[in-house]
This record gives structure tokens, sequence and C-alpha cells, in this order.
């Protein structure tokens, strides 16, 4: 197999698998509702109970992110995956000299294309949000600010980083589904079952030193390890405001990193599989 020529063909399905992805309305109707819950942030704040304004627009912040994004990687995903079914233009690329990894890989990347617009888009505006009602505090209560401003805007941008990396997992998760699938529906249903396993991931990793039956330690053990934990990728409480006791270090984003692309990589290869075998 000629790299040059895979790598070329996997850049024009997924170039044009970014484009239709664009031109759905569904794109434009998630990232609308998401950049106006963040611009809203302000308004909420009023529901807030105790903690810092510029905290709570933080945490808001992220949470729309991952909300959102949550929902875009595996919806996006999905359509993008059934829509060359439906159409019946699967069978065409097949049919000429393009593999069924290169079609896969093209599919991928134009979603993460998609998610990567997704997350600068919003992580821009939540740090537009921050400074501007930063800007707004520091002239309101200057001896509170006597240090200077304490929100560290470009760990807003590495937060959506992270955050892309654990949309790609989800998206790689979403195909594995879809690669066995014959509705959309059964694969967008079970691939958010997947993501709350993969959000209470902990929960299974907390009992698993408390059971002693050795089968089901296995178990446990077997099920952390499948799924990803993505409190893994929750670092909001350890970035953007100075004022952290413990900061995100190099070598930890490196690790998360290393996670996020090894389980992205594993479950490609699981729907690299499962695809094989099926019928277009």
């Amino acid at each position: 197999m000629n790299v040059l020529a895979m790598s070329g063909r996997v850049t024009t399905i997924a170039r044009n698998t970014f484009l239709e992805a664009v031109r759905q309305r569904f794109f434009n109707s998630i990232l609308t509702l998401a950049l106006a819950m963040l611009l809203g942030a302000h308004f909420f704040q009023q529901f807030n109970f105790g903690a810092s304004e510029l905290k709570f627009i933080a945490d808001f912040g992220f949470g729309a992110i991952f909300f959102f994004g949550a929902i875009l990687a595996i919806t996006a995903m999905t359509q993008l995956f059934f829509s060359e079914m439906e159409n019946r233009t699967a069978l065409t690329l097949l049919a000429k000299p393009v593999y069924r990894l290169e079609f896969l890989l093209g599919k991928f990347f134009g979603a993460q294309l998609l998610m990567a617009v997704f997350c600068l888009v919003l992580s821009l505006v939540l740090m537009a949000v921050m400074y501007v009602r930063e800007s707004a505090l520091i002239e309101r209560f200057p001896d509170s600010f006597a240090d200077g401003r304490v929100v560290q805007y470009w760990d807003c941008l590495l937060f959506g980083f992270i955050q892309w990396i654990k949309f790609g997992i989800l998206s790689a998760i979403a195909l594995v589904i879809a690669s066995f699938s014959n509705t959309n529906l059964y694969t967008v249903i079970v691939s958010f079952f997947v993501l709350v396993i993969c959000q209470l991931q902990y929960i299974a990793q907390d009992a698993y030193g408390e059971i002693v039956n050795p089968l089901g330690r296995f178990a446990v053990w077997l099920a952390s390890l499948l799924f990803p934990n993505f409190q893994v990728f929750n670092v909001g409480e350890r970035m953007f405001v100075s004022v952290v006791e413990e900061p995100l270090g190099a070598m930890i984003l490196l690790g998360i990193v290393l996670y996020g692309v090894a389980y992205t990589a594993f479950f490609l290869l699981l729907a690299l599989l499962h695809f094989r075998n099926r019928e277009i």
C-alpha cells in the first residue's frame, strides 16, 4: 500500500466529510446554542451558591464545552457514517481503489476537524467572556486584584485541546458501534450509554480494591481497562485560574494526550475489524 497515495485519499475523504458536516444544520444549531450558553454565563451566576464569579463562569464554560461537545461528537460521527451508507456513496467509494481503513480514517479525521473548530471557537469565546468580566471586576474591586489578573487565559485553549482529545475517543467509540449497527438511533443510544460508563468508570476503580472474589475483581479490572476513564480529562480545577493549588504540569498533560491517543487508536482498530466484515 503506497503511503503517500493512502494519505492523499484519507485527506480527500476527511476534507469532504468536514465540509459535509459544516453544512449540516445540526452542527450550526449546537454551536449556536453552546455560544449562547457561554455568553449568558454571567446571567446564570445569580443561581450560584457561594463560589466566586470568575470560578463559576469558568466551570460553567467548561461544562458547556463538554456537554455540547459530547452530543456533537456522537451525533456528527453517526450521521456522517450512515449518510454514506444510506446514499450508497460508500459503495461507490469502496469500489474505487479506496481501502476500508482509508474510508474509516477519512470519516474519523473529518469529524475530528469539525470538533477542533467547535473546541477552538468555544474556548476563544470563553476567554473573551472571562476577560470582559474580569476587567469589569478589576474596575469595581481594584483591591482584590492588587497582584494583577488571576485568570490564566491560555489555559482555556489548553482545556479545549484536552477536551478535543476526549472527543476523539468518543468519536472512535461511536464509529465502532456504527461499524456493526444498522441504524442511527441504535448507534447514538449505545454511544451515550458508553459515555456514561466512561464518565463513571472511576467508581469501578474505587470498588476494585474492596472486592474479595477473584472473579469479580477480574471482571471489574477488565471493564476498567476496556472503557477509558473520562475523569482523566476533567482538569478544569487544576488550570485557568492562578489560585489553584496544584497546577497542570507538562508531564501530566503529556500523559493525558498519550492516554487519549492510545484509546482512540484501540477503538479505531476495533471499528476496522468490524467494518471489514460488513456488507455495504
